[in-house]
């Protein structure tokens, strides 16, 4: 089961990257229909394939580079699908009954996934969906990994005091600074704001409530954004500011995680990894959002959920078994 679940954990990081790689090449609809493309189940390239493809769809022209880039995607995405289908029936058997929940709630989220997938094309990248998908992938990841620290041997670990109640607050403001990052992806407002620290200058006045409206404005295609400027605007200035509030109480988290021998790794890599996405979103606006470093920014979100998973666990199973932390932290005082 572990060999299964770490296959699985880091073939979800792969599709997470290639989901943010295939989402900044303007990929999203490379391929019309699902779950195929262009009627294949293949990328066509031959000119066959290219007037073929022109006669089912008219409309929608072949480009080959970005047909790729989504079914290299849906091809990982796939493969996972089927790696966790396996874990969950490898998990019928009576030694891993422990895990069976736990891997059969996994494969219902993979096929909820996999329905946005279809969504996400069916409904020409409505932002609603695509934050849903990107949000899905992620939760997939952090419980893979959340599985994966479950499977190791049991380590020694120290909870500290109001450690769970920084660990609570951390997790609740990067979840909302992923989904206000994933709503700036699927609302094309990443360049809405080109300057440092401000945005736009005058940005208060143009803060428009309606950027958050979940189902946004009725479009035959939401490719390429149809908000006006100023909600775009307002939509990057929140992820701003919420980015520096997130990154605030990541840094509390991590200090506190330093002043706990035990859990000081936990907390070095937190604050690097923090200081690492915001240089990676400045660099974004400086730059202009190169795709390098945009994928890398998306990458960097998913490292900061799994160092706040690891954390957790770790956290939560001091909790459950104190007798034995206790006499660790004796030992440790003792010493």
């Amino acid at each position: 089961m572990r060999r299964l679940c770490l296959f699985a954990f880091g073939l979800t990081l792969v599709v997470v990257v290639l989901g943010a790689y295939t989402r900044l090449t303007d990929a999203g609809l490379g391929c019309p229909d699902w779950p195929g493309c262009y009627g294949f189940n293949y990328v066509p390239g031959s000119a066959q394939d290219h007037a073929t493809a022109a006669l089912r769809f008219p409309d929608n022209p072949l480009e080959v580079a970005k047909a790729r880039n989504e079914m290299v995607h849906r091809y990982a995405a796939g493969t996972l699908g089927c790696t966790i289908l396996l874990m969950a029936l490898w998990s019928l058997r009576a030694s891993l009954r422990a895990y069976r929940g736990f891997a059969w709630g996994l494969l219902a989220l993979v096929c909820g996934q996999a329905t946005l997938g279809m969504l996400t094309v069916t409904l020409n990248l409505l932002p609603f969906v695509v934050m849903g998908h990107l949000l899905g992938g992620f939760t997939i990841l952090a419980l893979l990994f959340l599985l994966l620290c479950k499977t190791r041997p049991p380590r020694e670990t120290y909870r500290g005091r109001g450690l769970a109640g920084w660990f609570l607050l951390a997790l609740g403001a990067l979840l909302l600074q992923i989904a206000l990052g994933g709503w700036t992806a699927a609302n094309y407002a990443a360049m809405a704001c080109l300057e440092l620290p401000v945005c736009q200058g005058d940005w208060p006045s143009q803060w428009q409530w309606s950027a958050f409206h979940p189902h946004g404005v009725p479009a035959a295609s939401y490719q390429y954004g149809v908000l006006s400027q100023d909600e775009r605007v307002t939509i990057h200035a929140a992820h701003r500011l919420w980015a520096m509030v997130t990154a605030c109480v990541l840094l509390m988290l991590a200090w506190r995680l330093w002043q706990q021998p035990v859990l000081r790794t936990w907390g070095a890599v937190l604050a690097l990894g923090v200081v690492m996405q915001l240089a990676l979103g400045g660099a974004n606006v400086v730059l202009h959002l190169p795709l390098a470093v945009a994928v890398a920014h998306n990458a960097g979100a998913a490292i900061l959920l799994l160092v706040l998973t690891g954390t957790g666990e770790r956290l939560w199973r001091a909790r459950a078994n104190p007798v034995r932390v206790h006499g660790f932290v004796a030992a440790m005082n003792q010493n």
